[in-house]
């Protein structure tokens, strides 16, 4: 009963205005962006999970069906540099990684992601598409071969890479629906220019590349579809901005140095999975939920697994507003301030996660809760599970406990952050070659 009035609330919401409230960087919003708004709305609403909670439990069962297979390779992986065969020691990447044909399957990944973005298919039902010119001259009429130019596509493409290259943004990149960047195969850096922008569109796959030294641009006439030239305001300097939209993966990524955030889901996204990633050298790392005054998001549904938070890191790993988010088998080896925060009553279930807390006594604690005294905090649902906490970190619990439909079967089932060294060894862009299990 209370799902279902949580979605009639936000389909009231999202017929009452279709104009963002929020900057959209949008400076003529005509009927081109308020079809693309309303199509937008409309596909949250139907990834909408009413009941999140067996999402987390599938995506437990599978973490524990893997370790359980796994066990000979536990001493090996206490290398600090791994170089033997290929492991894969996590359910996402058991999926496609240690397969010699890998190059030739590449759709294969479209079938691995779990979590609340588990239903993302990216390009798979389009052709390939390969990027063999690294400019960005003309975000106007970009050149056939160029990331633009695939991106912008009406059909669905899997993009790959011809070779290495670092591509400089010379505006951000505008996303159309049904696409998977896959990195796979090269060494591909988005880097000192702008970033890339997901907004209003749905079922996109990021994988496998390097994103770092964004930067702000000034915005301006640039083409955002085939048939569709829009005037911008000025980018954040975000690495990944998704705006308004449904079904996102993103996959072994590296990323650090971005002038705002390294990831931002933002206006009613939802149905978002955030995996196998290595982030460093950042201080806002991801943002779900960009203000208090936008219940909209209550929408919002994230997994952010498998990942690693490293060095030179400050905050938000995530910080939350309004959804519910899985937090599952991360490793935070670094943070200055804070790793967990949120405002306006998330709902955030940590597991199986390793906290190291830094030397600074004031900065022990893994939780942080903004603009809320502690007598209405206390509601909040934050729990954590399974979670190592070392060198005196310690996470400030809130919210009743688990229900036993999804906790005492599944979750606490689920392998706890003692394993966390494993599941998060392959973090980052990985160096696939073709013809050689990746």
């Amino acid at each position: 009963m209370a799902a279902m009035k949580l979605v009639g609330f936000i389909l009231a919401l999202s017929l009452a205005v279709l104009v963002p409230s929020l900057e959209a960087h949008i400076k003529e919003f005509d009927e081109y962006w308020q079809k693309r708004a309303e199509e937008a709305s409309q596909a949250a609403l139907e990834a909408f999970n009413p009941e999140p909670e067996n999402v987390t439990a599938q995506f437990n069962a599978n973490v524990n069906k893997v370790l359980d297979g796994n066990n000979s390779t536990r001493r090996q992986l206490h290398m600090h540099k791994y170089s033997g065969p290929c492991l894969a020691t996590n359910p996402i990447d058991r999926c496609w990684r240690c397969r010699k044909n890998w190059a030739k399957d590449r759709k294969r990944l479209a079938k691995c992601v779990l979590g609340f973005g588990r239903k993302t298919k990216g390009g798979l039902k389009g052709k390939y598409y390969v990027v063999y010119d690294s400019s960005d001259n003309d975000v106007v009429n970009p050149k056939p071969g160029t990331l633009r130019h695939a991106v912008i596509q009406k059909r669905p493409l899997w993009i790959i890479f011809a070779r290495s290259m670092v591509i400089r943004l010379n505006q951000e990149l505008m996303m159309a629906s049904h696409k998977t960047i896959d990195g796979r195969g090269a060494n591909v850096h988005i880097a000192f220019g702008a970033g890339i922008t997901i907004q209003f569109v749905r079922n996109v796959i990021i994988h496998n590349i390097r994103i770092h030294d964004i930067v702000t641009r000034p915005g301006g006439v640039i083409r955002d579809a085939v048939d569709h030239v829009g005037i911008r305001t000025m980018s954040d300097g975000d690495g990944i901005s998704i705006f308004g939209s449904t079904n996102i993966w993103i996959d072994h990524v590296s990323m650090k140095r971005c002038q705002d955030g390294l990831i931002d889901a933002i206006e009613g996204s939802t149905a978002i999975t955030i995996s196998n990633g290595h982030y460093t050298h950042h201080n806002d790392v991801m943002l779900f939920g960009a203000s208090d005054l936008y219940p909209r998001d209550k929408i919002m549904q994230v997994t952010v697994a498998f990942n690693h938070f490293g060095k030179g890191l400050i905050q938000r790993m995530p910080r939350c507003r309004w959804g519910f988010f899985h937090v599952v088998n991360n490793d935070y080896t670094h943070w200055l301030m804070y790793a967990i925060g949120g405002s306006s009553q998330p709902t955030i279930i940590s597991q199986g996660n390793r906290f190291i807390a830094p030397p600074n006594l004031a900065a022990k604690e893994v939780t942080k809760r903004d603009y809320a005294t502690p007598d209405v905090w206390r509601s909040w649902t934050w729990r954590s599970q399974g979670d190592l906490l070392i060198n005196g970190a310690f996470f400030v619990q809130s919210g009743q406990p688990l229900r036993k439909k999804y906790g005492r079967k599944d979750m606490i089932k689920a392998k706890p952050g003692t394993f966390v060294r494993r599941l998060t060894r392959f973090s980052g862009t990985l160096n696939c070659k073709p013809k050689k299990r990746c």
